[in-house]
């Protein structure tokens, strides 16, 4: 049965209520074709409890695939639930039998959803498509028609590594293929901080929170004075300016220092008469963020310093650090640091942080990755300067791999002509990397993680690579299925002999 007979008869089993049957060639079709739902099903629904109480439980695939449509068109919770309602494609790619006119679900459970599912499930995930997309590339090379147009199909898929991957305790046959590794920044939906806004930031919610462990004894105990419209005057007063000078800015951040660790003094004082149980969940974990807030920049206004470890840069997010990047565009990001590494243009995470590293130390596990899943070693890794550690060189030249670059030390004199070129092929094959993370800064929202907890936002960040294998995926598929009609056109019109 060809995948185009197999769509069809899956297409006809979705009821709509309004008569007609789905289009077999609509992208949410054949998305749902290359998501492999029975093994995610079967692999993930361990983690949910097995208590008959409570409320029914929603799928992984319902799960899985409205974060995948939410990532693909950049919608919102509330409008992805309502798009959802409205598309019977979108349904049938939940995996539902009929048309419904009810929402499937709230759209607060999709938070949940990212929580559940996290950025290690993706991650498998995306393991398990780009192995299919390899096995079918695979069938493609060793097509019946050789000869026809089936050339299409080889033209656009890229020669197979291997014919089976190797397992663990067996030594690699060969040398195939090539590893693209590089790294980037994931930036985080924060303003741009400054020591400044980020202390008149946590008087605000230090004068808040005075109020509302104040609140139960109003009338029977006298308010602390906070100086809000004081405080507010003197942070305004250099905020407007345009240009501010080193000394306005030290003494206003000096001065909005004051004012937050007397807030401070006044929430201790009130603790014995109102215990902090009072405070809502984000109080109080605003609370403990700006303990800490205050204590990083005293240090820094005392040492006259602008760098401390483990630097908070937004008190709703506390887990976002500072990347420093040296791009033209932005020296400093502030964001999770994704590492990742290309193959035949699939894209994998290989590790992701919120503290800044060195991406160079990920190569040798990369290549090992590389083993498991392909049975053999690289020819070659086409990675930046950076990698190009004595450590690295010395494991590439153990394994027989050629890491991409001039050699370590004074360059020669005399450049070799073919070395050269070489390089050149390499710097032009390593722009694949770049453009996959122009494709999901652009197009996928990686250039800006709007989730707010940092469990989501690596959710979140595992799935834009999944979404773009997946647009791969379903690009390639385009070339098949044309194939295939090309090919039986071919065959119709052939000359009788």
């Amino acid at each position: 049965m060809t995948y185009l007979q197999c769509v069809l008869r899956l297409t006809l089993t979705f009821f709509l209520p309004f008569g007609g049957r789905l289009s077999e060639n609509n992208r949410w079709v054949q998305l749902s074709y290359l998501v492999p739902w029975r093994r995610v099903e079967q692999e993930y629904s361990k983690n949910f409890s097995k208590d008959p109480r409570g409320g029914r439980a929603v799928s992984v695939r319902m799960a899985l695939g409205a974060l995948i449509i939410q990532e693909r068109e950049g919608f919102s919770d509330r409008h992805l639930v309502q798009y959802i309602t409205e598309n019977p494609y979108l349904q049938y790619f939940l995996g539902l039998e009929a048309y419904q006119e009810e929402p499937p679900f709230d759209p607060s459970l999709l938070t949940y959803f990212r929580k559940r599912l996290g950025h290690d499930a993706i991650n498998q995930v995306n393991e398990w498509i780009v192995e299919a997309a390899r096995r079918e590339e695979e069938n493609a090379d060793d097509d019946e028609h050789v000869g026809k147009p089936a050339y299409i199909i080889r033209s656009r898929c890229r020669r197979r590594l291997t014919n089976t991957a190797t397992r663990t305790g067996q030594e690699p046959r060969s040398h195939r293929g090539k590893l693209i590794l590089d790294a980037t920044c994931a930036p985080a939906d924060v303003a741009y901080p400054t020591d400044l806004s980020l202390l008149n930031t946590a008087r605000e919610k230090l004068e808040d929170i005075i109020d509302t462990l104040h609140a139960p004894h109003k009338g029977n105990m006298k308010k602390p004075r906070v100086r809000r419209r004081q405080a507010r005057r003197d942070y305004l007063k250099t905020a407007k300016n345009r240009k501010p000078g080193r000394r306005e800015i030290r003494k206003a951040v000096g001065q909005q220092l004051r004012y937050v660790a007397r807030d401070l003094r006044f929430i201790e004082q009130l603790v014995p008469h109102t215990p902090l149980t009072r405070l809502s969940r984000r109080q109080y974990r605003d609370l403990l963020v700006i303990g800490v807030l205050y204590r990083q920049q005293h240090e820094m206004y005392r040492l006259h310093s602008h760098r401390v470890d483990d630097r908070i840069v937004s008190i709703a997010q506390p887990d976002v650090r500072p990347i420093v990047r040296g791009k033209a565009k932005a020296n400093v990001e502030f964001g999770a640091k994704v590492a990742i590494s290309v193959v035949d243009g699939y894209a994998m995470m290989k590790k992701m942080n919120w503290d800044n590293f060195n991406e160079g130390t990920t190569l040798i596990e990369s290549v090992e990755r590389y083993v498991e899943r392909f049975g053999c070693y690289p020819e070659a890794v086409l990675a930046d300067k950076i990698y190009r550690t004595r450590e690295n060189l010395r494991y590439c030249k153990e394994h027989g791999v050629r890491l991409s670059g001039p050699k370590l030390g004074r360059p020669p004199k005399q450049v070799d002509p073919e070395q050269k070129k070489l390089e050149q092929q390499d710097m032009g094959e390593r722009n694949a990397v770049e453009g996959k993370f122009g494709e999901g800064k652009r197009s996928y929202g990686l250039g800006l993680i709007r989730a707010r907890l940092r469990q989501t936002s690596e959710t979140v960040i595992a799935l834009q690579l999944l979404v773009m294998n997946l647009e791969k995926r379903l690009r390639l598929l385009f070339w098949l299925i044309y194939a295939e009609f090309l090919v039986m056109d071919c065959d119709m019109i052939r000359p009788v002999s």
